[in-house]
């Protein structure tokens, strides 16, 4: 029984690590990566749908990304979802691709993205957290149920607590990797 739950909050609490990871790769680093426009939603026919579903992405050079519609039509849609989204990058269109050129990033700009990925890794230690503490009151409650004893409840706890760690500080490592990527010139 304790160790299901502890299996479960493991395996939970390495999908907020991975979540939390694909957050980092949208925050935009020196290089332009096609994994920054996996977010935008495009309107499509009326219905929401990934940009990722509607173009191919390839990067000529290390600022710029083609996008290829494979519907031509929703060429219009595509620039302005990729203008109103938080990228901070002008599309220009010439008839065949969409061209997105990402300028040098300032000095100011490099700071707010460190905020942003400070943010988003307190995001993810607060949701491996939540699942510790859902892991730890199922703990409590089979010791209420008489399922198990109180030494193998406070066994079972001292063990979600080194899972808990070993994955907040998995996200304390890639924000730190993240923090060197950004302040890299």
């Amino acid at each position: 029984m304790i160790n299901d739950i502890l299996n479960e909050a493991d395996s939970k609490m390495d999908k907020s690590v991975e979540a939390t990871r694909e957050e980092f790769v949208a925050i935009r680093a020196g290089r332009a990566n096609p994994s920054m426009f996996n977010k935008i939603v495009v309107d499509y026919y009326g219905s929401p749908t990934p940009l990722q579903q509607l173009a191919s992405f390839t990067a000529p050079e290390a600022r710029i990304i083609l996008i290829a519609p494979y519907d031509q039509s929703a060429m219009k849609n595509i620039e302005r979802a990729i203008r109103d989204s938080d990228l901070g990058v002008n599309p220009a269109d010439d008839g065949k691709v969409i061209r997105c050129v990402f300028p040098e990033l300032t000095e100011e700009r490099r700071k707010e993205f460190i905020k942003v990925a400070k943010a988003k890794a307190e995001d993810g230690r607060v949701a491996v957290r939540n699942l510790r503490r859902t892991a730890k009151q199922a703990l409590e409650k089979l010791e209420k149920d008489g399922e198990v004893g109180k030494d193998d409840v406070t066994g079972g706890e001292k063990k979600l607590d080194a899972i808990t760690k070993k994955h907040t500080d998995a996200i304390d490592e890639m924000l730190k990797n993240k923090e060197a990527e950004l302040l890299e010139v």
